[in-house]
């Protein structure tokens, strides 16, 4: 994992990046095919009539259109049995988006029996047709033995495959994978690789990983310039780790001019959101008059007692200090 070692004047708290942690299976498990056969977040219908007597008559689009009413609820009665019963239909003529869709319906038993086995057999014949979602889906199965024997490499190179395609959560995904040696042999610059993706693509969770791993010098070169442009960008988008640590930042002088302003201001921006680390650090802030700050107890006591009532055990200490 990365982990934060800021050189400060005293103590000043960070967290440890979690790895991503194992997801509910799975991340697009609640996603459906569009009727151009690709994929998105969220479950979707055309917003086009299906034509029954084109699906009927064998149109693979219509038959998957269907499928997607029944499944939705979109101009037809809901009925899981229905939409398992035309995305069939169509998946059997290499729809890719049906054939992802039937997976679903395999993964999660709806409409049709529940069968990892069967969902894999149709994520793969999607995924083989390049379907971002279906690779996703079946480097989950692989990766945590579901329909398949358990194998990393395997969830790795389908990953790969979706990741290549620019999904930014799967790119962050691999990133974790590689820094943290989950079930595979650790690399911190496959990690930094794939996190300047995910990255670039506004992903928090990656920019806060490239900033550490910068500030760090962990799989790329140490450098401060960088760590603080990462942290500011998902500082920007109301990160309280990245908040936190650019406060740590301007208040070393570390890639950014000294400011002491600058660095109370993220790290109050951190701790209004709860953020434990950041209230600990206004503590001391005020506690010690760092920062530019004049000393106030009072206001480092109410801080420090906003992170012992979330559990910080430093900041226990800190507040029996100045009792």
């Amino acid at each position: 994992m990365v982990t934060a070692a800021p050189k400060t004047a005293f103590p000043v708290k960070t967290l440890i990046l979690a790895a991503l942690c194992a997801p509910c299976l799975f991340p697009a498990a609640h996603a459906r095919a569009t009727s151009s056969g690709t994929a998105n977040g969220a479950p979707v219908a055309s917003t086009e009539t299906p034509d029954r007597a084109a699906a009927e008559k064998g149109d693979a689009n219509a038959q998957f259109k269907l499928g997607l009413a029944y499944a939705t609820g979109k101009g037809v009665t809901q009925n899981d049995a229905q939409a398992a019963s035309w995305f069939r239909k169509a998946a059997d003529q290499g729809l890719a988006g049906a054939q992802f869709d039937l997976g679903l319906m395999y993964q999660n038993g709806q409409g049709v029996p529940q069968d990892n086995k069967q969902a894999v057999a149709w994520f793969s014949k999607a995924a083989d047709q390049g379907l971002a979602a279906a690779q996703v889906n079946l480097g989950l199965m692989y990766q945590y033995g579901q329909g398949v024997s358990q194998d990393n490499k395997q969830a790795v190179a389908w990953f790969g495959k979706a990741a290549d395609q620019g999904d930014a959560d799967i790119q962050d995904k691999l990133g974790n994978m590689y820094h943290d040696g989950q079930d595979m042999d650790k690399d911190d610059a496959q990690a930094a690789l794939w996190f300047r993706k995910a990255a670039e693509q506004g992903n928090i969770d990656a920019q806060d990983k490239l900033g550490a791993m910068y500030h760090e010098g962990q799989g790329v070169a140490q450098d401060y310039q960088q760590a603080a442009s990462w942290f500011s960008k998902a500082a920007g988008q109301g990160d309280a780790y990245a908040q936190n640590y650019l406060g740590i930042m301007y208040q070393n002088g570390e890639g950014v001019a000294q400011d002491g302003v600058q660095a109370v201001f993220w790290y109050r921006k951190a701790a209004d959101q709860g953020f434990s680390p950041a209230q600990y650090n206004l503590g001391m802030v005020y506690q010690y008059g760092r920062a530019g700050v004049a000393k106030d107890n009072t206001q480092a006591a109410s801080w420090y007692r906003k992170a012992a009532d979330q559990g910080d055990d430093d900041a226990k200490k800190a507040l029996d200090s100045l009792n």
